[in-house]
């Protein structure tokens, strides 16, 4: 027996039942049940689909398609990590690098007034607002399109909210040690002013990448990753 259109939609639904709510993950669980399925009919022909659903679906174990779903997460994320990376590297090459040549040099300059600290707590929260503001946003996006059932792709979950994650905690950690510091940056050495002015300005470039860039390009990284997303 084959695995018709209509059971091909029950088995998606099932597994949207069972909390896989991106669709390429979706699709190859589906695929996987669909042909373990009809393995199963060959040898007991008089199952009847749900039957034969079951028997397929214990196979994945206690934890259901738990571990399939964090196996594809951490598979995505070492991509979503070279797309970023690749990004990353456009600024620092002409024209992008003198604009990470400018942020860097304002940054550097701060140090050098007596409130250096006080300037930066100010950028930093003043970022980590607009980051959680996009954060809510992606999140009350992500949840019309799960109510409408619309196909959501886990690079582009990842594009909308991991970059919450990541940005959060590079700002955090960089609060922290201007909080933690009771040395004021005005009397730092040289090569510390250096460093900590880099820093300051890798965050606001990969903030920058993050939240803006990559999203205006969703589409496009969709269709690089996803080949049937172009017929979508």
């Amino acid at each position: 027996m084959k695995i018709s259109v209509n059971q091909i939609t029950q088995l998606y639904e099932f597994t949207r039942e069972h909390f896989v709510v991106h669709y390429d993950v979706q699709t190859e669980l589906v695929d996987h049940l669909a042909n373990d399925i009809e393995q199963t009919w060959q040898a007991q022909p008089d199952l009847t689909f749900k039957e034969a659903r079951t028997i397929s679906f214990k196979k994945f174990g206690v934890f259901g398609f738990m571990d399939v779903v964090e196996q594809k997460q951490k598979a995505m994320s070492k991509r979503y990590w070279k797309i970023l990376w690749r990004f990353v590297k456009e600024w620092f090459s002409l024209p992008k690098i003198v604009i990470t040549g400018l942020v860097f040099l304002l940054f550097f300059s701060v140090f050098q007034i007596p409130f250096a600290e006080e300037v930066l707590l100010v950028i930093l929260v003043g970022l980590l607002l607009i980051d959680f503001y996009f954060l809510f946003k992606n999140r009350h996006l992500r949840k019309r399109k799960e109510k409408k059932k619309e196909k959501i792709y886990l690079l582009e979950s990842m594009i909308g909210e991991t970059r919450n994650g990541l940005s959060v905690m590079m700002i955090l950690n960089f609060l922290n040690l201007i909080n933690l510091s009771d040395i004021s940056f005005v009397e730092l050495a040289l090569v510390w002013q250096l460093v900590i002015a880099f820093t300051g300005t890798l965050i606001c470039i990969i903030f920058y990448i993050t939240a803006f860039i990559m999203p205006s390009k969703a589409e496009e990284l969709l269709a690089e990753t996803y080949p049937e997303y172009k017929m979508l």
